[in-house]
This record gives C-alpha cells, sequence and structure tokens, in this order.
C-alpha cells in the first residue's frame, strides 16, 4: 500500500464512491465529497432513495475500481472550460461550485479517472489499487442540505470509514458498537434519567428524580472546587435587554442564535441569555472596587438558552437549555498568572476525580480572519503571549489551536479523553481584556488612578447536562458510588422483612446516603436483577439472620462479592468512600 497520508486517502475513497454511484445510478448528481474524522461523506442528488440495503452494492463496485488500478490525472481548466465540461456532464450542483470559485478567484482543477471526472482540488493517490479494498466502509446515510441551507435541496449524503488497514477499520468498528452500547440517550432512558416530550419542545430535556440528582451532584462538586479557591456564588436572570449584549459583543456576532423574548407592556427588545458573563461585569461594576480587594471572584450555575438548529440537537451533548458551570475573576495584571493557577489547578482535581484523562490546547486567533475577534492586534498579541508564557512557566505541555480562541479573547482549554479515548473539550479558562474594556470596568489602584480591570472566563466542567451525557458513556452507566443517584437498593427476601427493610432505608437516609428499597410482589432473584439493570453499587439483602443481628448482606457491583456486617458499619464505609469520592 502507499505511504500517502490518511487524509489524502480518505479522499480518494470519497471520489471512488462518487465513481461507482455514477456506474450504479448514472442520472446522479454530486454535491461535496470531503474528508471528515475517520473517513469520508459524499453528497448526493438522486431519484433513487438510498437505503442500507445499498451500500454493500456501492462498496462491491468500489472495489472493482481499486482492483482496476485506474489513476487519479489532475488537470487544471479554466472556469469557462469547467463550466462547459459539468453542464454538459449534468451536474448542476458543481456548476455553482465553480461559479463560487470564479468569484473567489481560485483556480479550477479536476480529476479524471477511468470514465468519471470529478470537480476537485485533490489531492488524490496516484493509482486506485494503491488503496486497500478492505480497509473502507460505508457505514450511514443521513439527509443534508446543499450548502446546509435548509432553503435549498436536501440531498443524500453518505458516509463511509476509511484507515490504512483491514485490522484498523475492525479495531474502529468495534469501537463505534461499543459507544452504541454505551449511547447517554439509550441508557438515559434505560436508567431512567432524563426525558424528551414533543410538547415541551426538543433540545429542551426533563431531568427525573434520578437525572436532577446527577445533574446537581456534578454542579456541587464544581461549587466545592469553586468554593476551594475563593469563588462566590451569585445568580443572574434567564432574559436582559438586547443593549447588553450589544456592549458585550454577542449581539453582532450570535444574534441569530438567541431567542428572543417579547413584553406585553414595552417595546425594548429582550432576548434569553446565551452566556453569564455581560450580567457578570454588571455585578462587577455596581460598588466601587479597589485594588486591595482585587481579585473580585464569581460564579454561576444559571440556566442558559441557545437558539440551536433541530437537525443540530443531539441527546443532551446539543441542546437548547443548559447551564454552564461558570465563572468570573476580575483581577489586576499582576494577578493573572496565580488565578490562572488556581482554576487549572481544581481542573487538573476534577479530572483526576472523574477518571478522565486529557492534554491542554493553547487556542488562539485565527490571524486570516482577524475581523472575526474584539480588539486590535496590540491586546491579541499582549494576551496570547501571556498565556503562552504562562504555560511554559508553569511547565504544561500543549498543543496549539489557532482560530480556537473565544472573541474576546485567547483560552487554555483542557480537551479530555474518555474510556472510549474519545475527545471532549470541557474545562476553558479564557483571558479577556477586551470585555472590561467595553464595559468601561474600573477599580482604584495604589496610585489613586482609575485602572481597567483583566477578566478571566472559566469553566470547570463545562455545561453540567453536556458533562452529565460524557460520564454516562464513560461509565458506560455505572457511576462510581460518590456520583451514582441511588447508591443503595435494600432488598427484603420476603414481606415478613420490609418492616426491617424500612429501619435500615431510614438509617441510610438518615446518613445522606441516597437509598430506595424494593418491596414489590417480584422474586428476590428478579429483584437483584432489576438493581444490577439500573447499575445501581450496592444491593443489600435482608432477611432473617440479618435482622435478629442488626446486619445487611452487601453485595458489591464492582467485585460482584457480598459481605454481611453490622448496619452502622456498612454506613461508616459508604460515608468515607462518598466523601473521598472513590
Amino acid at each position: 500500500m502507499t505511504t500517502a497520508p490518511i487524509e489524502v486517502k480518505r479522499h480518494s475513497y470519497a471520489h471512488i464512491m462518487a465513481y461507482a454511484i455514477k456506474n450504479l445510478w448514472p442520472n446522479a448528481k454530486f454535491g461535496i465529497g470531503p474528508v471528515v474524522e475517520n473517513g469520508f461523506y459524499y453528497d448526493i442528488d438522486s431519484k433513487h432513495k438510498f437505503s442500507p440495503d445499498d451500500l454493500p452494492k456501492i462498496e462491491a463496485e468500489m472495489r472493482k475500481i481499486i482492483s482496476s488500478n485506474a489513476g487519479f490525472k489532475k488537470k487544471i481548466i479554466t472556469h469557462g472550460d469547467a463550466l462547459k465540461l459539468f453542464k454538459k456532464l449534468g451536474q448542476p450542483y458543481k456548476v455553482e461550485l465553480i461559479k463560487d470559485l470564479k468569484k473567489e478567484g481560485v483556480k479550477t482543477s479536476v480529476y479524471e479517472t477511468g470514465d468519471f471526472t470529478d470537480l476537485c482540488k485533490g489531492p488524490h493517490v496516484t493509482y486506485t489499487n494503491e488503496l486497500s479494498p478492505d480497509a473502507f466502509k460505508l457505514v450511514k446515510i443521513a439527509g443534508a442540505y446543499w450548502k446546509g441551507d435548509e432553503k435549498k435541496a436536501q440531498l443524500q449524503r453518505i458516509y463511509g470509514l476509511a484507515f490504512n488497514t483491514a485490522a484498523e477499520l475492525q479495531n474502529h468498528i468495534k469501537l463505534l458498537e461499543e459507544a452504541e452500547r454505551r449511547d447517554h440517550r439509550h441508557l438515559g432512558a434505560e436508567l431512567k434519567l432524563f426525558i424528551f416530550s414533543d410538547l415541551v419542545g426538543p433540545g429542551l430535556p426533563l431531568y427525573t428524580p434520578k437525572g436532577a440528582t446527577l445533574r446537581s451532584t456534578i454542579q456541587n462538586y464544581s461549587r466545592e472546587l469553586r468554593q476551594e479557591i475563593g469563588y462566590q456564588e451569585v445568580y443572574s436572570p434567564q432574559i436582559n435587554k438586547a443593549e447588553l449584549f450589544k456592549i458585550s459583543g454577542h449581539y453582532d456576532k450570535y444574534k441569530n442564535d438567541m431567542f428572543h423574548v417579547r413584553s406585553n407592556y414595552s417595546k425594548e427588545e429582550y432576548f434569553l441569555k446565551p452566556m453569564n458573563c455581560p450580567q457578570h461585569t454588571q455585578i462587577f461594576a455596581s460598588e466601587i472596587r479597589s485594588y486591595k480587594n482585587m481579585p473580585v471572584r464569581i460564579a454561576d450555575f444559571a440556566n442558559l438558552y441557545r437558539d440551536e438548529k433541530p437537525g443540530e440537537l443531539s441527546g443532551l451533548t446539543r441542546l437548547r437549555a443548559f447551564s454552564q458551570d461558570d465563572g468570573h475573576c476580575f483581577c489586576r495584571e499582576d494577578q493573572i498568572e496565580e488565578e490562572f493557577a488556581a482554576i487549572l489547578g481544581v481542573i487538573e482535581k476534577a479530572m483526576r476525580t472523574y477518571g478522565l484523562n486529557y492534554y491542554v490546547r493553547l487556542s488562539l486567533r485565527d490571524e486570516k480572519n482577524k475581523k472575526a475577534y474584539l480588539g486590535d492586534d496590540k491586546v491579541w498579541k499582549k494576551s496570547q503571549k501571556i498565556l503562552e508564557d504562562l504555560l511554559k512557566k508553569i511547565g504544561i505541555k500543549y498543543v496549539l489551536g489557532p482560530g480556537e480562541a473565544a472573541f474576546y479573547g485567547p483560552k487554555m482549554d483542557l480537551i479530555a479523553k474518555d474510556s472510549l479515548g474519545r475527545a471532549w473539550q470541557l474545562s476553558t479558562i479564557q483571558l479577556d481584556f477586551n470585555m472590561p474594556t467595553r464595559f468601561k470596568l474600573e477599580y482604584v489602584g495604589a496610585d489613586g488612578k482609575q485602572h481597567t480591570p483583566v477578566m478571566i472566563h472559566s469553566a470547570i466542567a463545562g455545561s453540567p447536562e453536556r458533562f452529565m451525557a460524557i460520564l454516562i458513556e464513560h461509565y458506560a452507566g455505572a457511576f462510581p458510588l460518590w456520583l451514582a443517584p441511588v447508591q443503595a437498593v435494600v432488598l427484603p427476601i420476603s414481606e415478613k422483612f420490609n418492616q426491617y427493610g424500612k429501619r435500615v432505608l431510614s438509617e441510610l437516609s438518615a446518613a445522606s446516603i441516597r437509598a430506595k428499597m424494593d418491596d414489590s410482589n417480584e422474586t428476590l432473584g428478579k429483584r437483584i436483577r432489576a438493581a444490577e439493570m439500573q447499575k445501581i453499587p450496592h444491593i443489600l439483602v435482608i432477611g432473617e439472620k440479618e435482622e435478629s443481628a442488626g446486619l445487611v448482606a452487601a453485595r458489591h457491583r464492582e467485585t460482584k462479592q457480598q459481605e454481611t456486617l453490622p448496619v452502622a458499619d456498612f454506613i461508616n464505609k459508604l460515608k468515607q468512600q462518598i466523601t473521598d469520592k472513590k
């Protein structure tokens, strides 16, 4: 096999898939066929409605093309010639793309493979047989609007996976199967954590008592960590005047992604808030601040709202209503290093507790698109240098993320990896010189003059709701004891022992252990199985021996072992494990 980069191979597989579809359905029209993570896709307009049954047929045709040893021949042609060619080929979407390229002043290039011609900038492998016929698989069909515009034609998108070797492909397929088994949408329903209702609306989850417990436990841990480094909690309203967001810069950048709110008694423009930072500037501005009482650290868990497109919503990972474990620190420039170190310290502690590996990304401005960001070059160069110097001083390894900065400042993002090795951007620490200036925030310095504070935005777990989804999949629903919505279940072996079961349950509840009793009419075996299916950490079976001696027969989820011990000893053991977050 060729040593071409995997992205080049994936791009070539996409081209071959289009070639195969053209052979099987000659009237198919093609949109775009880019490389994506782990594979590729192609958008197709066809009278034929593709189904999963078609995928093996397309794969077989692709393998014929691969074995034919056809070459990928690149040609640079004029826009005029390209228009004539693709009009003749009956490819209207390619014609539209050529017109776009002409406006942008980009040359047109085509690739010829056998008797198939495609508009493409490449690169591709040199010959088709440089690709493994067993290292790709077509996996999914979805709908996609042309150019992502809901007003344009809806095409059919076929996704494929592609790797260097068949072994790599099979390993990835196994990973996908495990990810499907852990899908938080399925487990969330099975474990009765949250629901969605058509009457309530898409992207607006409803949390059951168990789900609300899990959500609040995540929030409370972030709250505890914030308190360790001197943050005080505030609460801000769900709706705000548009003027607030105009000053912050969010109005111009995110207006179309915000929910409008209409008053019956006022013509002022209001929005449901999509973030907390503008409100927090007003808390800082509400009183005279001195350099002596800096920094001012505040945290907020209020709900936020964003008008996400329905097709982009996905379980708890993409919502219209969610919260953030949001923190904002207003400090002097000489306090930046200490504040960053403190926040980074609690973030690292949180990731260790949750059992997540991670790396740090230094997210910088896109230097080719400076207009997308607030502030001038001087401010950005200064803030980006401060962050990079700080990471080097602390001795933290990091990767650069050009174009990943917030629109108001650079940031240090923590990218966590779950038990399946998937990367999630969770925690963040952002350095902001722009928003305090826009809101004219000030404090009195040691020189008696007015100075502008620096604003540090931070999140420990990010959105607790999104983090809940990640944890459901990370633990496959088997939460560690301290997180588990139900930490123990009491199972009397018969109705005769229900009274003792209630006494045990009462003692557990008095010790703040989240417990319940299952005294239903099902057999003990079925009740044990139900508790196991709900992934409850401890199952307490009680009968005559346990009642007479004040004991519980505790079966532990992780070890599958059972031990019989006094109720008080069991409670003390659990309380210590919960305190230690083990």
